[in-house]
């Protein structure tokens, strides 16, 4: 498309914008993510003589990091409006968030949503696609205990056993309370099409703005987290002191629904140029208690299937109308990333 007379300047500071932002975000990072490194080398005798301490100042240089992230999309003019149950609430409760997956930048989203839950995000493992440990956040997510998942049929068996191992062995033993999960298994426009040949085939619902999640990592997570004694909220005045320090497992489900004004989601390159112009993107949630889920295999994903389902028609209501979600609770993040730099 051919830019008049009157675009050309405006295009032109765009461009130079976009520059001046690359620069700072190499320096930035440079900085950042090399000074996160030399403190957990430093911090090494540390690790060996309090495991616990450790992992918390980690992660608290770990949400530092992610708020810096999060400032970018801020000073761009990106913000988010938050709507539906108040994950607040259960911010201290270990839980699973269940999100549905458009880009890159729904990551960079979830960190601005999350950094004023408290130590959520320090407290947080995420679950992305392997492509990610080779970005310049990589080495920092390996760090921390985040997996790095390998799509594919012919991957798909060993990936599961790797994840289960994994939580076997960074979940507890790091204090991690959050999982963030995309069980889509990847972007909707990489998916959409082979999603809905697939519902075609099994007589399942046609999906257009979501995809029908796959069961794998979400039943390893449940099948290694939920404390099966005890769903949901503890009942805690019978609970004698040695429940109360035990780990609870495994309570909440938090289902996530992003959404993009006119469908376009933001992909990490926008996040970081800031070349589009402000936008807010909505993004609801659904607290379910771990009780009310099944756990079995059948029911999980019929359970799953649900979901996404409502989100569905969630998104659908959002962009045929312009109307945002149903109002349970309203907050808009957007200057949060201030608050931990």
């Amino acid at each position: 498309m051919a830019v008049t007379l009157e675009e050309a300047p405006w295009l032109g500071w765009i461009l130079v914008k976009a520059l001046m932002r690359f620069a700072f975000m190499v320096a930035n990072n440079l900085v950042a993510i090399s000074s996160y490194i030399c403190y957990v080398i430093i911090l090494q005798p540390l690790r060996l003589l309090d495991s616990k301490r450790f992992w918390y100042i980690e992660g608290i240089m770990y949400k530092w990091l992610l708020g810096m992230v999060a400032s970018w999309g801020w000073y761009a003019g990106y913000t988010v409006m938050e709507w539906g149950d108040d994950i607040k609430a259960v911010s201290q409760d270990e839980a699973v968030m269940l999100v549905n997956h458009q880009a890159t930048g729904d990551v960079c989203t979830l960190m601005m949503c999350l950094q004023d839950k408290g130590l959520v995000v320090a407290q947080m493992m995420w679950l992305m696609d392997h492509i990610f440990k080779y970005t310049n956040f990589g080495i920092v997510s390996l760090i921390h205990g985040d997996f790095f998942i390998r799509q594919g049929k012919s991957h798909r068996d060993q990936q599961l056993l790797l994840l289960k191992k994994h939580l076997e062995n960074n979940y507890r033993s790091r204090d991690r309370k959050w999982i963030v999960l995309f069980p889509e298994g990847g972007f909707l426009r990489k998916r959409r099409e082979t999603s809905q040949a697939f519902a075609k085939k099994n007589n399942l619902p046609f999906l257009t703005h979501v995809t029908l999640p796959r069961i794998g990592a979400t039943n390893v997570i449940l099948n290694a987290l939920v404390a099966r004694q005890e769903n949901g909220r503890p009942a805690g005045g019978d609970a004698d002191a040695k429940e109360l320090e035990s780990p609870k497992g495994l309570q909440w489900i938090i289902d996530t629904t992003i959404a993009y004004p006119k469908a376009e989601p933001i992909d990490i390159q926008t996040w970081i140029l800031g070349y589009r112009r402000p936008t807010v993107t909505h993004v609801h949630y659904r607290i379910f208690p771990i009780k009310d889920v099944p756990l079995e295999t059948d029911g999980l994903s019929d359970w799953l299937y649900q979901r996404f389902i409502e989100k569905e028609e969630l998104l659908s209501h959002f962009y045929e109308t312009g109307t945002p979600f149903p109002i349970t609770y309203v907050s808009e993040v957007g200057d949060s990333s201030k608050d931990v730099l």
